[in-house]
């Protein structure tokens, strides 16, 4: 049996390209909506950390296996990542770790009630041979590109 393309059925198609074109817009603008709504002034907070390049992958292994797993346990973070930093290699390799949470209000609580506790394991298996600082920034803006989600690398 062969369907026959007639007048009717091209616009019936091009009804139902519009429809999912509109759809695909109000999923994307609500999705965007939310994300603003929900993630206002989220904070950032961003640990600078240098490193002993002859520990480094050793250091690297355990916080992404255990010790970042432990601070997204406090369930105060809603992400983070790790990123190498290029350009201050000199005594060390250098690395930027990043947790962003709802809140100054949650940052505040993980470092009266976790952080201590969390560092102190930090410092007795690493010592001197990390050297860390901190910053804490409050995401004003962000923006991605529609796909960023779908295709990520």
């Amino acid at each position: 049996m062969q369907l026959k393309f007639d007048e009717n059925h091209a616009i019936i198609a091009q009804v139902l390209r519009y429809c999912i074109r509109e759809v695909s817009a109000f999923v994307f603008f609500t999705g965007q909506l939310l994300r603003l709504l929900c993630w206002m002034n989220r904070i950032l907070y961003n640990i600078t950390c240098s490193v002993d390049a002859d520990i480094h992958e050793e250091w690297l292994d355990w916080m992404m296996f255990t010790h970042m797993p432990d601070v997204m346990r406090t369930g105060l973070f809603l992400e983070n990542r790790i990123c190498r930093i290029h350009e201050f290699e000199e005594n060390g390799i250098t690395y930027a770790i990043q947790y962003i949470c709802k809140s100054k209000a949650d940052l505040d609580r993980y470092q009266r009630d976790y952080a201590p506790e969390l560092q102190k394991s930090h410092a007795l298996l690493y010592g001197e041979r990390v050297v860390a600082f901190r910053t804490v920034l409050e995401i004003l803006h962000e923006s991605k590109t529609p796909f960023a989600d779908v295709f990520p690398n």
